[in-house]
C-alpha cells in the first residue's frame, strides 16, 4: 500500500505546465527587453556603442572605455554621440555645452579647452551616452582586429600539425597490478530477456 503523500495529486502535471509557461514568457519577455534596449542604430534600433578613442572626454570617459548610447531629445550637460558633417564614418562622443537641436548644439570634450567645429542638429545625435564599461572597448578592438584572428588560427594550427610523440608503452606491469585492472569489482548480473 502506498502512502498519500507517495500519490501523484491531479493538479500536478497542471502545475508543472503552468511553472514552464510563465518560465517561459519570462525568458521571452527578457530577450525581448535585450533586443529592445540593444538593437544597433544601424539596423534601425535605437542604441549605439562607442569605443572611446583619445584624451578628450577624461576624466568622464578614457580611451578603451565602452559606452552605451540611446537615441532621445538631448539636452545642455548631456553627452552625445554625434556624426559630424562631411566626415564619413566618424562619430564624435562630446559633451553639449549650448545651442539646440534645431539650430545645431555646441559641442566641446570635457578635456578640451576649445568647443568642437561642428554645431550638430539634432537629426546628427546618434544617441545621448547612458552606461559605459571602463576597458571593455579595447578587448572588443582586440577580438575585432583580423591581425588578431589571423594570429590566433595559426597558432591554433600550428598546435594541431604539431607532430606528435608515440605514447610511451610500459616494459613491464607491476605484479600486484597484474589482472587487477580487468578483474571486475563484483560479480555482474545475468542478462534477462524479454519475452
Amino acid at each position: 500500500m502506498t502512502a498519500p503523500q507517495d500519490q501523484p495529486t491531479a493538479g500536478a502535471p497542471r502545475a508543472r505546465r503552468l511553472r514552464s509557461s510563465v518560465a517561459s514568457l519570462v525568458l521571452v519577455g527578457f530577450m525581448a527587453g535585450l533586443v529592445y534596449f540593444f538593437w544597433p542604430t544601424s539596423l534601425g534600433g535605437c542604441s549605439t556603442l562607442t569605443i572611446v578613442s583619445g584624451h578628450s572626454m577624461e576624466p568622464t570617459y578614457f580611451t578603451g572605455d565602452l559606452v552605451w548610447s540611446r537615441c532621445g531629445e538631448a539636452a545642455v550637460g548631456d553627452v552625445v554621440v554625434y556624426t559630424p558633417p562631411g566626415v564619413d564614418g566618424a562619430r564624435v562622443i562630446h559633451r553639449i555645452t549650448g545651442g539646440d537641436g534645431v539650430d545645431g548644439w555646441v559641442i566641446q570634450g570635457d578635456n578640451n579647452t576649445f568647443i568642437d567645429p561642428w554645431t550638430p542638429d539634432a537629426a546628427l545625435v546618434v544617441g545621448i551616452a547612458r552606461a559605459h564599461i571602463p576597458h571593455l572597448g579595447s578587448a572588443v578592438y582586440a577580438i575585432a582586429n583580423p591581425y588578431i584572428w589571423l594570429s590566433l588560427l595559426l597558432i591554433a594550427a600550428a598546435i594541431y600539425l604539431w607532430p606528435r610523440t608515440p605514447d610511451a608503452v610500459p616494459d613491464a606491469v607491476p605484479d600486484e597490478l597484474v589482472g587487477t585492472a580487468l578483474a571486475p569489482s563484483r560479480p555482474a548480473e545475468p542478462v534477462r530477456a524479454l519475452l
